[in-house]
């Protein structure tokens, strides 16, 4: 065998190591990122089940649960309760109309069955879904803006699958995931 048999085929046998680790770190990247998509739509569905809860919650109370324990007590045992609303118009002298309401209550149906899953465990509600052991922060607070009670409420993935996303981030979305605000009037996630 001459040196050029020999050089070519080193060369070749180094291509196809060079393709093979390029093939690698491209693939695992594409994984990991669809590992992460895979995740977060698990943290942003159970976001919407603490928003669904809470906005029920308020319905009935209020005010927005302000512990994870009195939100996951409503979501076990509590009722939304079924109300009709009926309107009667009256007719006046001078072509004057006079509106009455009616409000009929017509059963109540269990939070529990109508917001989650039928065998969603609602104690794990506060829970990260891809960390065990770690939960999402609560804020929950009432306040009086421009002489009228408001309500603020904010949930955080306190513990984000995606290392990227940072607090202080500058893009609102890449920041950890969360709905509401402690600022803003709003109930609306950063996905």
């Amino acid at each position: 065998m001459n040196l050029t048999k020999i050089l070519t085929l080193v060369f070749f046998l180094l291509a196809l190591l060079v393709g093979y680790f390029l093939y690698d770190g491209i693939n695992k990247t594409i994984e990991e990122g669809k590992e992460i998509e895979r995740v977060e739509n698990l943290v942003k569905a159970r976001l919407s089940q603490i928003r669904d809860a809470q906005i029920v919650y308020q319905s009935v109370f209020g005010d927005y649960a302000d512990t994870w324990e009195k939100l996951v007590a409503f979501a076990d045992t509590g009722k939304i309760y079924l109300i009709q609303r009926r309107e009667e118009i009256i007719k006046l002298p001078y072509n004057q109309e006079r509106s009455e309401f009616f409000y009929d209550t017509l059963g109540s149906v269990p939070v529990k069955d109508s917001l989650f899953a039928p065998n969603f465990d609602v104690t794990s509600l506060p829970e990260l879904p891809h960390a065990k052991g770690k939960f999402f922060s609560l804020y929950a607070k009432d306040s009086i803006r421009s002489g009228v009670s408001v309500d603020y409420i904010e949930v955080v993935d306190t513990y984000p699958f995606d290392r990227s996303r940072k607090d202080d981030s500058e893009i609102d979305n890449r920041r950890p995931l969360r709905f509401g605000s402690r600022t803003d009037i709003t109930t609306s996630g950063n996905w």
